[in-house]
C-alpha cells in the first residue's frame, strides 16, 4: 500500500473509478503473497523479497520509458527519505515472505491488517497527530484481534506467527515516511526509489547471509531456477500493476472512500489460500478478522471526520 494526497474530487464517475481501481488491486495483490508462499518451499525469502524489489524496478524503469520517453521522472527530490522508505518496505517484505512460508495467506494479511492501527499509534507519536480515546480504543480493539488469530497459530508455527505483526509495524513505518514527503514525487519516482531502497537492502543481507553461510529459513541462498525466476518476474510485475492501481485509485478518490476496499484483499487471500493450498480460516480466525476489519473501518472514519472538521 501507499499513501498518497487525494486531490477535491468533482464527480461521481471518478470516485466509482476510483473504487473500482482499488477493488482490483486488492484482488491482485494476494496473487503476489500466493507465489511467494509457493516459491517458499524451495527459494529463501530473502531472494523472494530481492526478486520482488529487482523486478518492480524493471517495470518501473519501462513504465517510464514507454510513459514519458525517459527517465528524468524517476529521480525524486528527496533520495535519503525515499531510500528510508525502502528499507522499511524491504524488513517487511522479508518478515511477510517468511511468515507465509509456514502460515496461510489469509492469516498473514489479517494480522497485518493492524496496520492502520500502528499506524494511528506512531502518527500520534511521531508526527503529534491528535488522537482521541476512541480511535485508541479502536486500536486496542484491532490489537486483541489479531492475538485471537496469533493464538492458536502460535502454538502452530511458533514465534513466526509473530511476523505479521512485525510487518505491520514495518510497513506503517514506511507509510509514515510517505506522509512526510506529502506527495513531492511521482508514482513512477517513488516506485523506483522504494525498489532501489529495498532491493539493495535485501542484497547485502543475501551477500552477508551467503558469505556466512546462514541458513534464514532452512533453505540455502542459492540462485533460482528458470521456473522459479519466472514466477518471481510475476511477483515483481504484480507489485507494480498493484501499486499503479493503488496510487491512481487513490489520486480520483478520497482515501475515506476506498479505504473500507481494502479489507478485500482478505477475502481474496482467503480464496487464493483455499484455491492452491486448501487453507481456510476457522471460526475464531474469522472472528480475529471481524474485529480487525471494524476497528480498521472506524479508524478511518475517525480520520475523515477530523479532516472534515
Amino acid at each position: 500500500m501507499t499513501a498518497v494526497p487525494a486531490r477535491q474530487i468533482s464527480t461521481k464517475a471518478e470516485i466509482l473509478q476510483g473504487i473500482l481501481l482499488m477493488t482490483i488491486a486488492m484482488i491482485v495483490i494476494p496473487g503476489m503473497d500466493t507465489l511467494a508462499k509457493y516459491l517458499s518451499a524451495t527459494v529463501a525469502p530473502l531472494i523472494i523479497g530481492f526478486g520482488r524489489f529487482f523486478f518492480q524496478a524493471f517495470f518501473t524503469l519501462l513504465g517510464a520509458m514507454i510513459m514519458t520517453g525517459g527517465l528524468r521522472t524517476l529521480k525524486p527530490k528527496r533520495w535519503g527519505v525515499n531510500m528510508l522508505r525502502g528499507i522499511f518496505l524491504a524488513g517487511a517484505t522479508f518478515a511477510f515472505f517468511t511468515a507465509l512460508k509456514v502460515m496461510p495467506v489469509a492469516d498473514a494479511i489479517a494480522i497485518f491488517f493492524i496496520q492502520p492501527m500502528v499506524l494511528t499509534a506512531l502518527s500520534a507519536i511521531f508526527l503529534k497527530e491528535q488522537v482521541g480515546p476512541r480511535r485508541w480504543a479502536a486500536v486496542v480493539v484491532g490489537l486483541a484481534g489479531a492475538l485471537m488469530i496469533i493464538r492458536p497459530g502460535f502454538d502452530a508455527f511458533g514465534i513466526v506467527a509473530l511476523l505479521p505483526m512485525v510487518t505491520a509495524c514495518l510497513f506503517a513505518l514506511y507509510l509514515l515516511t510517505t506522509r512526510i514527503l506529502a506527495g513531492e514525487d511521482g508514482m513512477l519516482s517513488m516506485q523506483f526509489t522504494t525498489a532501489l531502497g529495498g532491493g539493495a537492502t535485501l542484497a547485502i543481507v543475501i551477500a552477508v547471509t551467503a558469505f556466512l553461510g546462514v541458513e534464514t529459513t532452512g533453505i540455502v541462498i542459492a540462485m533460482p531456477n528458470t521456473i522459479e525466476t519466472s514466477l518471481l518476474v510475476a511477483v515483481g510485475a504484480i507489485s507494480f500493476v498493484a501499486h499503479g492501481l493503488i496510487v491512481r485509485a487513490l489520486a480520483l478518490a478520497p482515501a475515506s472512500v476506498i479505504a473500507p476496499f481494502n479489507y478485500l484483499e482478505i477475502v481474496s487471500a482467503t480464496l487464493f489460500g483455499f484455491l492452491v493450498f486448501g487453507d481456510f480460516p476457522d471460526l475464531m480466525t474469522w472472528a480475529g478478522i471481524a474485529l480487525i476489519v471494524a476497528s480498521g473501518m472506524y479508524i478511518a472514519h475517525r480520520e475523515r471526520i477530523r479532516k472534515e472538521a
